[in-house]
């Protein structure tokens, strides 16, 4: 069934695909309680202060704008194969949320169980979005952020083109096999940051890992803070200004490490040549020949 040009207020839905192919409407007050995909290959819907319940509301539409709407727990993979969705001052409970689309704007949303949400899409924007899981935005292409508070390990897998300003990312084996990240203001704490990444920017962040930055290709660090981070930069190509003290250093491949402080430092000859990575650093209290002693 296709609507075109309605105005629908207040209104409860419970059939499957209730409003399927619907195009131009749009939807104030609206619930969506059993019925899947009532939205399916909807154009040009705007909804308003609106509730889903079930799963799939939104697959191979095109054109949603959403403001304060909530997904509950059962609108699980709500948002796939999607182009032009744009969300604000929303809430989403339900996991495996975004997958596979193209355009995708989020502002003020909260995400409390993010588990495999935002995957595999591309154009994305989020500006104050406050999200907990794990894997989040996986395989993305094209992101800007800005204002993210993030509690979730293996975040940003696999992404490519990424900025990020303003965020507080707590998340273990963050960046992994990502190209092209620049991180600005932010606040980053996890074990095993950036490993296997390419073209990794981080600038004026403090960061908190254990192995972090390590199996990096091009990895750029300016007026960054490292706290408690022990055994960073092994085999990584670097040039790293940290602000402060580094508990550790390991075998870096090539490039530059300008710090305050470095505490211990290891560089094995038989690992890597000495000669290709200078250290600048006025105080360093121990140099060591493994770093057994620091696992």
């Amino acid at each position: 069934m296709k609507r075109t040009n309605e105005r629908i207020e207040n209104t409860k839905f419970t059939e499957e695909r209730a409003l399927f192919k619907g195009e131009n409407m749009e939807l104030d007050g609206c619930v969506f309680e059993e019925g899947e995909s009532p939205l399916k290959e909807s154009k040009n819907v705007f909804v308003r202060k609106s509730l889903f319940r079930w799963k799939y509301p939104f697959w191979y539409a095109n054109h949603v704008d959403l403001d304060e709407v909530t997904f509950f727990d059962g609108a699980r993979a709500g948002v796939w194969y999607t182009n032009e969705f744009h969300m604000k001052n929303s809430i989403v409970e339900a996991p495996k949320q975004f997958r596979r689309c193209d355009d995708i704007a989020l502002e003020n949303v909260e995400i409390p169980n993010a588990q495999e949400t935002l995957w595999n899409c591309k154009n994305v924007s989020l500006k104050d979005v406050r999200a907990h899981g794990p894997y989040f935005a996986m395989g993305c292409e094209n992101v800007s952020i800005d204002g993210l508070i993030l509690v979730g390990d293996y975040s940003f897998d696999g992404v490519k083109n990424m900025e990020i300003r303003n965020s507080h990312l707590a998340s273990k084996d963050a960046f992994w096999n990502s190209e092209n990240v620049t991180v600005y203001d932010s606040f980053i704490t996890g074990e095993y940051l950036g490993w296997n990444a390419k073209n990794l920017t981080l600038v004026n962040c403090t960061i908190e890992s254990l192995q972090g930055m390590c199996y990096v290709d091009n990895l750029v660090m300016k007026n960054c803070r490292l706290i408690n981070t022990t055994l960073a930069f092994e085999y990584s190509s670097c040039d790293a200004e940290i602000t402060g003290e580094i508990d550790s250093v390991l075998n870096p491949t090539e490039g530059s490490i300008k710090a305050d402080k470095i505490k211990h430092l290891v560089i094995q000859p038989d690992e890597v040549d000495p000669d290709k990575t200078k250290i600048v650093c006025n105080d360093i209290e121990e140099c060591l020949d493994n770093p057994d002693t620091l696992w």
